[in-house]
């Protein structure tokens, strides 16, 4: 594939990733790229002859989104409509806070929205921004994201879990965790399908079920940790945002249009911890 990818927010979780499959793509950041400047993407999508986005740049801080909602406007917002103006193709990352979290099945890309958040408010209205000022787009909601790199929930309760006999976890959040790994294999083999006839909202989380409770014992559990995890309904954990209790996302949509196999969440997990204790 010839064409220039540019990535945005390289330096996350799923920018290194992305930045470790497709070695020629031009890898930007806050300090290389401020995407909520029209001027100044514009002129980067030129200089640098780009004809595909990744944009993998959020604000993502969700309890201080509730104080910092202008900023997460600009980012979440006016950033992605000024990456679909450019006339290149894009792949956009959204989230599963763009659900309320009160239906019973996993949610399917074109059901109804109702975010309880600043963040997730935001990210809907960058969806519908990219969907609006992009010919060709591919919007990715996804959820519970970890991975090596920087501060996840896996990181932290490796921590914890080594420092600690005891903790408590949320036990009434539902979900599916996603290593970034997977999510960037599945982005670098949407690319070279991404066409007017492809546009649309799509899913992508691994395999499988669970709570927050059930994943942090899996982690204790396959990095041998001896921290027990005591489950806590969230009344005992209050954050200044609310989150969706059930998030599930259906990916059967994602799977027919590209051909793509999802690992379970479990397999990826452990695939993870061992990345992690190489750089013990």
């Amino acid at each position: 594939m010839n064409r220039k990818i540019l990535v945005t927010g390289a330096k996350g979780q799923l920018g290194i990733e992305l930045s470790k499959r497709l070695k020629n793509a031009v890898l930007a950041d806050i300090e290389e790229l401020d995407i909520t400047d029209f001027e100044a993407v514009k002129e980067f999508v030129r200089k640098n002859k780009i004809s595909v986005i990744v944009n993998a740049a959020a604000y993502t801080a969700v309890d201080k989104a509730e104080d910092d909602d202008l900023v997460a406007y600009k980012v979440n917002v006016v950033g992605p409509e000024n990456l679909a103006k450019t006339g290149c193709q894009i792949v956009h990352i959204s989230t599963d806070y763009v659900f309320d979290g009160k239906g019973h099945r996993p949610y399917l890309p074109q059901d109804l929205t109702h975010p309880l958040s600043v963040y997730g408010k935001t990210k809907l209205k960058g969806e519908e921004a990219v969907l609006k000022n992009a010919k060709e787009a591919v919007i990715l909601r996804t959820a519970w994201l970890y991975s090596p790199h920087g501060k996840n929930f896996v990181k932290t309760m490796l921590k914890l879990g080594s420092e600690k006999e005891k903790i408590g976890v949320v036990c009434d959040q539902i979900g599916t965790p996603t290593y970034a790994g997977d999510l960037a294999d599945a982005i670098v083999k949407i690319l070279p399908q991404i066409s007017e006839k492809t546009k649309g909202v799509y899913h992508f989380t691994n395999e499988g079920v669970c709570s927050w409770f059930d994943f942090a014992t899996a982690v204790m559990e396959m990095a041998k940790l001896k921290c027990e995890v005591e489950p806590l309904p969230s009344s005992a954990y209050p954050t200044k945002a609310v989150r969706p209790f059930y998030s599930v996302l259906d990916k059967t949509s994602l799977k027919q249009q590209f051909g793509i196999k999802i690992p379970y969440w479990r397999v990826s997990l452990k695939k993870c911890i061992k990345e992690l204790k190489k750089t013990v």
